[in-house]
């Protein structure tokens, strides 16, 4: 398989990757200048030219999927038989630096309710590389007048994230179109629903991690009639609210976006150094 084509199938079944160059070539090298490498945490694709200089870029590579490191590093490898190796000796009399690129699985969230504190959030969230859900069960949440067309008007005109705009009178069913390891963040305009798409959720198999707005008081009405839904202690404990951080205070809608935000990107760092 092609490099291309092989990080292409990669990143659409949401495996992390490492993208291997021989960015210089100084004197002889097994392969020239360009050539490129595909490292998944169980597969190769192409070739930089094999022996200890491809095995070390491997070697590093697979420590760069399992630290979750997304900065790009160069490696620096001498192609002498005197040059201390681990995998062989290769004297083709060069100097090869290798830079490693880095791919990180494109995380997914999802806000339900995209009321004054949904719309704060997912414009600070769109400006990050992620698929980004805004789900709604009111039309007029999610119409152009309010929200413009992602990638060219209104707020999401110039987001980085791939917005997706989802009227849903059930909003709870929009849940099965999620890809695994979707973060979920409830804070609909109703309780109803909000309970409604927290059920789901903890009933949806491979959710990433689920966030609810709200109050000490309101939590402990859900968790009695999630109780009564079936929902057992193990599955309340993967709720997570209040959502935030809790160093970011203040009641006004942008003020919680910015903490909701703030720990809904260290959840993606989190789940980026386990998706090995």
């Amino acid at each position: 398989m092609d490099w291309l084509d092989a990080l292409q199938a990669l990143r659409a079944r949401r495996s992390p990757a490492v993208v291997v160059t021989l960015a210089v070539v100084r004197g002889h090298a097994p392969r020239n200048g360009g050539a490129k490498m595909v490292v998944s945490p169980d597969g190769v694709f192409g070739t930089v030219g094999g022996g200890n200089l491809e095995e070390t870029a491997i070697e590093r590579a697979r420590e760069m999927l399992v630290s979750g490191s997304a900065e790009p590093e160069l490696l620096t490898l001498t192609l002498s038989d005197k040059a201390v190796t681990e995998y062989g000796v290769q004297c083709c009399g060069g100097e090869v630096t290798m830079l490693l690129e880095p791919i990180r699985v494109v995380p997914t969230v999802a806000v339900f309710g995209i009321g004054h504190v949904g719309l704060e959030l997912a414009r600070i969230l769109a400006r990050h590389e992620l698929d980004l859900h805004l789900i709604d069960s009111r039309p007029a949440m999610l119409e152009a007048e309010r929200v413009g067309e992602p990638g060219r008007s209104g707020v999401f005109a110039d987001a980085v994230a791939r917005v997706h705009l989802t009227h849903a009178p059930v909003p709870e069913s929009a849940l099965v179109t999620l890809p695994e390891g979707s973060h979920v963040l409830v804070m609909t305009h109703d309780h109803v629903e909000d309970l409604a798409v927290v059920d789901m959720a903890l009933r949806t198999p491979g959710i990433g991690s689920i966030g609810l707005i709200g109050s000490a008081s309101k939590w402990a009405r859900f968790r009695t009639k999630l109780a009564e839904l079936g929902q057992t202690d193990d599955d309340l404990t993967r709720v997570t609210t209040p959502i935030g951080i809790p160093e970011v205070a203040g009641k006004q809608p942008a003020a919680i976006a910015v903490s909701v935000a703030a720990r809904m990107l260290q959840l993606i760092d989190e789940q980026a150094r386990q998706e090995t």
